[in-house]
């Protein structure tokens, strides 16, 4: 059980700009804002991250066509298709809340597009190998969706130093477990519903990995549950992103970092589209407690675990199976 964030009411705001920062004044500061952002709240929105607008605006675009096309053009390029979890996931296909609903959403999905050969491929790793893209591919469609995946995995590496710094720890200290970090981007699309409909367009969850990126746009409906089990609203805000803490850093961290649940519900009435970026670690790299988040005396409240095969198991729990 992950540990419960604080009775907040707001969602705080990080400048990445003052955590990379010449002044060690000005950086420990931000590192101190961002800690207790991730002690207190687990979400943040981060400004000034580096992602050209262009690059995010484009792939929205991509999104937008993607979602419109008719349902059986779509189900060419589905999950289904793909050895690994990859491609289209229709309506109904998902139910992270396994108490709940199945989730009003449709979604596509991609990560590091390597071969059948990759040595990585080859030692068992299921979540790695190629993408599954649509046939036929809609204009741009691959080159927009790999140049967001690049600009946000470099964001997403510089994030993993500001968290070093956030726990007392050299900034370099996670980047020998980021030569191919086992990451998920997902293309997601959620339908108006009427205001007197109950469905979710993602149940109440915590997410898997170390955390997430997230890119919305101007609809909004993503909500953060607090330690009062109030739903705290987070809104779009111009030139950020929205980062949660996930599952796997809240293991690492001993809780230290908190994995606080959320949900989406589209009540605006009207198309809702998110690009979320689930950013992990190596696949080989074990997630055992990180001795500078144990007091003397504290033990750790998790036994180790394998990353690949941690992340494999939710998303199986997720989809009912590989």
């Amino acid at each position: 059980m992950m540990n419960a964030p604080a009775d907040f009411d707001s969602i705080p705001l990080i400048d990445y700009a003052a955590i990379a920062s010449r002044d060690p004044a000005e950086r420990s500061r931000a590192a101190q804002d961002l800690r207790r952002a991730c002690e207190q709240v687990g979400f943040f929105y981060v400004r000034n991250h580096g992602v050209p607008q262009p690059v995010i605006d484009a792939c929205f675009e991509q999104a937008q066509r993607f979602f419109a096309q008719p349902l059986a053009v779509k189900m060419q390029s589905h999950a289904d298709r793909a050895s690994q979890h990859r491609g289209y996931s229709a309506m109904g296909d998902e139910q992270v809340d396994e108490a709940g609903q199945k989730d009003r959403n449709e979604a596509f999905d991609l990560s590091h597009d390597v071969p059948r050969d990759d040595p990585e491929v080859l030692r068992g790793c299921w979540l790695s190998g190629p993408n599954l893209w649509p046939e036929p591919e809609p204009p741009g469609f691959r080159a927009a969706l790999e140049a967001y995946y690049a600009a946000v995995l470099s964001l997403g590496r510089r994030l993993f130093g500001a968290f070093a710094l956030a726990l007392g720890m050299p900034e370099d200290s996670f980047d020998a477990m980021l030569h191919r970090p086992g990451s998920f981007m997902r293309l997601l699309h959620y339908p108006p519903q009427p205001p007197q409909e109950e469905a979710l367009g993602i149940g109440e969850h915590s997410d898997y990995e170390c955390f997430t990126i997230l890119a919305q746009d101007e609809v909004g409906g993503l909500e953060v549950c607090n330690a009062a089990g109030r739903w705290i609203p987070a809104p779009p805000i111009a030139g950020t992103f929205v980062i949660n803490i996930g599952d796997m850093m809240a293991r690492w961290t001993n809780d230290r970092f908190a994995s606080t649940r959320h949900r989406v519900i589209n009540r605006s009435g009207r198309e809702r589209y998110s690009i979320p970026f689930f950013y992990g670690v190596d696949y080989d790299v074990t997630i055992a407690t990180l001795p500078a988040c144990l007091a003397p005396g504290e033990l750790a409240r998790y036994a180790p675990v394998n990353a690949h095969d941690y992340v494999a198991g939710r998303i199986n729990a997720t989809y009912g199976g590989a």
